[in-house]
């Protein structure tokens, strides 16, 4: 079994392509059942094991930075495959939308600090900035926020996060050092194409994708199934979503049998054919993959086994470009009031 490969995301700081996403864990997300957190943990030493050592969390992700915690004392007291020192954890930095007007340095430090505290960490490897309202004035005064608290040595690199292209340029203009830009990219979603690819091309800000799998629907379990009328969590409501705005569930149900044969022919799953295909794409530096128990830790571990042929890559391409995606920018349309992404988002967690 290959070892993940692994991506320098800025100088000194390298990552393993694919991260171990825990927006799953965050209070609220699953809608029916629960998340067996010992399980998951259990997932954390496996993965770390097989080399995936980079875990992306976030502020807005209530719980999900305690669970890290855990793990990292863990760690820290030697139980496990690694050091505490050897993972690298990306976090969030997301101002609530009610006080976006408010946010000044004091609030800034508060939730860094809070993020240190709940990680179990001195120093904070990724802090991804997101900012709710553009026309809300503040955002690039707040990112400065975090440059200076890089300076006293709480963070370590900044990034951003559902950025859309003008605003990342804004700050990479005002002199922010951005290494890398979070946004939701699949087969179905491919709104980064559009603009943001190019831009973090050209200069140097690393893609780092979510979604990859929609919400789970871009693997073998739905093959021949109806879409679902009751969505077990919150991924698979926003990603009904972008399937209805993109293939249908009709053209999905045809995507999945072409990622199945590809699949076949590499001893692989639809699932690693849908993340190998997005690691692929320019500009992309990592993937995140949800961790929600232990059951999905060898497949994961079997992406890097094997690469798509070129002429693999093209005959998804020419499938998926014969249907539309989701208009806009990348995250315009959960910016817009009224529209049905936008509905359904929580934009005051912190205050939570």
């Amino acid at each position: 079994m290959a070892r993940p490969e692994r991506i320098e995301l800025t100088d000194g700081y390298d990552i393993a392509r694919i991260e171990n996403g825990t927006w799953q864990l965050s209070d609220g997300h699953t809608i029916h059942g629960s998340v067996d957190l010992a399980d998951v943990n259990k997932a954390f030493h496996e993965l770390v094991a097989h080399g995936f050592t980079t875990f992306d969390t976030g502020d807005i992700y209530n719980g999900s930075e305690q669970v890290i915690g855990e793990f990292v004392a863990q760690l820290k007291a030697g139980r496990g495959a690694v050091s505490a020192d050897d993972i690298q954890i990306h976090t969030k930095y997301v101002p609530d939308m009610d006080q976006l007007a408010h946010v000044d340095f004091a609030a800034t430090e508060a939730i860094v600090d809070r993020s240190l505290k709940r990680l179990n960490r001195d120093t904070l490897d990724l802090v991804q900035f997101h900012w709710w309202d553009y026309d809300v004035p503040g955002c690039v005064d707040v990112a400065g926020h975090l440059v200076d608290l890089r300076e006293k040595g709480k963070i370590r690199n900044i990034g951003v996060t559902n950025f859309d292209t003008d605003h990342l340029a804004e700050l990479v203009d005002a002199g922010i050092p951005v290494v890398s830009m979070q946004a939701q990219y699949s087969m179905l979603d491919r709104r980064v194409e559009r603009r943001m690819q190019r831009y973090c091309l050209d200069h140097d800000v690393k893609l780092l994708c979510y979604g990859t799998l929609a919400g789970g629907f871009l693997s073998q379990r739905w093959m021949g199934k109806p879409r679902p009328t009751d969505p077990e969590t919150r991924s698979q409501v926003k990603y009904l979503q972008v399937i209805d705005d993109s293939l249908g569930w009709d053209g999905l149900q045809q995507l999945l049998v072409l990622l199945k044969g590809i699949a076949d022919a590499h001893g692989a799953s639809v699932a690693n054919v849908a993340t190998r295909y997005v690691l692929a794409q320019p500009g992309v530096a990592a993937a995140i993959v949800g961790v929600r128990n232990s059951r999905h830790v060898e497949d994961n571990a079997q992406v890097f086994d094997f690469e798509l042929t070129e002429g693999e890559v093209a005959r998804i391409r020419e499938f998926i470009g014969r249907y539309p995606t989701v208009e806009g920018e990348p995250f315009e349309q959960e910016r817009t009031p009224g529209s049905k992404y936008r509905n359904i988002m929580r934009m005051n967690e912190n205050e939570a």
